[in-house]
């Protein structure tokens, strides 16, 4: 684990809030490796010992939740306009951070997790974790759509990594599925607009090994040990 800041350390591990944690230093009451510990201290909680008066503080183990995002939800802690975050809907954990953002009218898998190294991992384009989405759309043919997409796709100037894609009539629309191997900002809807696709539905499916599954929008889950393991071995350098 990478240094972070004690006070960061000590509400990740449940001991209180970061602000409460900034008091406690103050006051005089945290020590690490023996020493009286100061407001901006660096630590590494899985070598250093810290102690907050008699009590040693351990490192929490970090918690990773599978979320099915419903339409209409910001993917935020706090919304200047007042709209509802997800994190009205999710348990409330020290450092709980999402992995991957979702627009607001956006729906589908959403992983979240206290793991702050894992997160820069599995969002960073070189690692190319990963994605996969469906999209209700309308505004081209299915035959129109497949020509677009059996050519190479750029998005601003650089090349888009569709891993796979595939088509199939709905109706009046078509059920495009995506597999991207990179996350940049509402690129599906971009994507779209840049084809002249309206988009009616949109819904992210899977990230990395972890898939979306049964759960309902609004429910969500711990991922199981297993699963923690598989997503940690997806990043390839």
């Amino acid at each position: 684990m990478t240094g972070m800041r004690l006070q960061r350390a000590l509400a990740r591990a449940g001991v209180s809030s970061r602000r409460a944690a900034e008091s406690l230093i103050r006051e005089g009451r945290v020590r690490v490796n023996g020493d009286v510990a100061v407001i901006g201290a660096v630590v590494d909680p899985g070598r250093d010992v810290i102690m907050v008066g008699r009590r040693r503080v351990r490192p929490a183990a970090a918690a990773w939740i599978a979320f099915h995002k419903p339409v209409g939800l910001v993917v935020s802690r706090r919304d200047e306009a007042g709209r509802t975050t997800v994190f009205s809907l999710l348990p409330d954990l020290p450092a709980l951070t999402y992995v991957g953002r979702l627009d607001v009218m956006t729906a589908g898998l959403l992983l979240l997790t206290t793991d702050g190294e894992a997160i820069h991992r599995l969002t960073h384009p070189r690692y190319a974790v990963e994605r996969a989405y469906r999209a209700l759309v309308h505004g081209r043919s299915e035959s129109q759509i497949r020509g677009l997409l059996s050519r190479p796709v750029n998005l601003e100037g650089r090349p888009v990594r569709i891993v796979r894609w595939r088509t199939r009539p709905a109706g009046h629309s078509t059920d495009l599925q995506l597999v991207l191997a990179e996350g940049r900002h509402r690129m599906v809807r971009r994507l779209c607009e840049q084809w002249d696709l309206k988009v009616e539905r949109l819904t992210r499916l899977s990230y990395g090994p972890i898939q979306l599954g049964s759960l309902k929008p609004g429910q969500w889950r711990h991922l199981a040990p297993a699963e923690v393991r598989s997503l940690l071995a997806a990043p390839r350098d």
